[in-house]
């Protein structure tokens, strides 16, 4: 009898898990493509394929994070009535183009996020240059330093910043330091969060990982927000980690990292304050008042003539506003668009996009790197060329290092600058966060940087380019397979 029963055991437990997962995708209504994958996998690799979309199949982010994150509504509101001066909210939109307000428009009602009027901003190019005058900002601090990075590295200028954060906590500058678990995961074996404790700096972890943390989330969802915010005057966001490029990741092979920040005064402070509060308090549990009773938190007034819109996106904090964004803003484009991103693995609704520009005649050019410092993307990013190249889109490999800097120009007058790579993991998985720029003053801006990396790229050839090996187009698009998840 139990010879009989013995092989039906594993099958009718494998077609109960199958069921089990079956009934999660269904309900949680993903793209048709992408539930008819993991259900394929599911059936197909018998108990393994249960166990990976359990790992990395939903955004799963944590139950007491979730409720942290739902309460942040209230938290904001409170903010908001102490930071944000009501002159900031009031946009003269006649200055822009119809496409700007409509930008404005869908933020707000996706994200939440309106734009605010009054802002002056310089862009820093130059690694060494951001990383000094961020230390000399953090030596003007009479009240509050509040600072989250995705890659914290110890090594030259860098280590500027934390000597200023330690002379600045020891003056009783209220310093608050969210630093990414696993993005930064060397840094936090150092001596350098400690010393930066035993200074009076408050330092966290931001997304623990670990076997424990896999059972309730998923441990590949990072923080990957740059964000500071000093005494409620400065504010810094872009691209670059607290990395001094000289000596971080110089056995990767693919030369120094390049960066670009925008250091900005004025309204846009007020709601990178908010983000970084928020995410303090998700990890910490204090309370919105500590907080702000402990850092004396001003009034942000406005500063100069520009109109920005700051979309924070992430797991739980917002579904797709992120993407509906950049796609407003692709199709916003008439007569040029210019993206710079390291890492290209768009979703599908981005690469129609992309292609919708160019076959509308949009002068349409994609910056990325020659080397990046993962080869599975590498060859991801690759499998896209072809169908971009064909429709005219212009390709430029940039050649003095891993371009990190994520742009994108609109006709030169709608901009989007933050920490946002084009790719799904960005999108989907990582929590981030974007500038969106009304005006031609900072289009103009970005787009004279962005030029810079275009002379030093070499444009990739559309006939060389389909004439590459057939096996290495195979290993491009079963690699494409896994882009989600890169």
């Amino acid at each position: 009898m139990h010879e009989v029963l013995y092989p039906w055991i594993p099958i009718t437990a494998h077609l109960t898990l199958f069921g089990i997962i079956a009934f999660r995708v269904i309900m949680r209504k993903p793209a048709v493509g992408v539930a008819l994958s993991w259900l394929l996998l599911v059936v197909a690799v018998p108990f393994v394929g249960a166990l990976f979309y359990l790992l990395v199949g939903e955004r799963r982010v944590g139950q007491r994070r979730a409720n942290r994150i739902a309460e942040l509504h209230t938290d904001y509101s409170v903010l908001a009535e102490k930071i944000v001066d009501d002159s900031i909210t009031k946009v003269d939109w006649s200055k822009h183009r119809a496409a700007a307000r409509g930008m404005n428009r869908l933020g707000t009602a996706l994200v939440g996020v309106p734009t605010v009027s009054g802002s002056t901003g310089q862009l820093v190019t130059d690694s060494e240059e951001i990383l000094a005058q961020l230390a000399d900002d953090i030596d003007s601090a009479q009240t509050s330093v509040l600072m989250e990075f995705y890659i914290w590295s110890r090594g030259g200028t860098a280590d500027r910043v934390v000597e200023a954060l330690i002379r600045a906590a020891k003056r009783g500058v209220s310093c608050r330091v969210l630093v990414d678990a696993v993005g930064s995961g060397p840094w936090w074996r150092s001596k350098q969060p400690g010393e930066l404790r035993r200074a009076g700096v408050k330092v966290l972890r931001a997304f623990p990982a670990g076997i424990w943390q896999a059972i309730f989330s998923r441990n590949d969802l990072r923080m990957h927000r740059k964000v500071v915010v000093i005494d409620s005057r400065i504010a810094w966001t872009g691209s670059m980690n607290l990395v001094d490029p000289r000596y971080f990741k110089q056995n990767a092979n693919v030369g120094e990292w390049v960066d670009a920040m925008v250091r900005a005064e004025g309204a846009i402070v007020a709601p990178l304050a908010m983000i970084v509060i928020g995410d303090w308090i998700v990890e910490s549990g204090e309370s919105v008042n500590e907080i702000l009773e402990s850092t004396s938190l001003s009034t942000v007034e406005p500063i100069g003539a520009a109109d920005v819109q700051i979309i924070p996106s992430g797991p739980v904090e917002t579904t797709d506003g992120l993407l509906q964004m950049l796609l407003a803003l692709i199709n916003s484009a008439y007569e040029e668009l210019v993206m710079t991103t390291p890492y290209f693995v768009p979703d599908e609704s981005l690469l129609r996009a992309i292609r919708g520009a160019a076959g509308r005649g949009v002068d349409v050019h994609l910056i990325v790197p020659e080397k990046v410092d993962s080869r599975l993307t590498r060859y991801a990013s690759r499998s896209y060329y072809e169908e971009l190249l064909e429709l005219g889109v212009r390709i430029h490999l940039y050649q003095r290092g891993l371009l990190h800097t994520k742009a994108i120009t609109a006709d030169r007058s709608i901009s989007m600058f933050g920490t946002v790579n084009l790719d799904m993991r960005s999108i989907w998985l990582n929590y981030e966060v974007s500038a969106f720029v009304y005006g031609a003053a900072f289009g103009e801006q970005l787009r004279a940087l962005q030029q810079t990396y275009i002379d030093q790229s070499h444009v990739l050839d559309p006939y060389q380019w389909r004439q590459r090996p057939v096996h290495h187009k195979l290993l491009e698009n079963c690699l494409r397979l896994m882009s989600p998840v890169l």
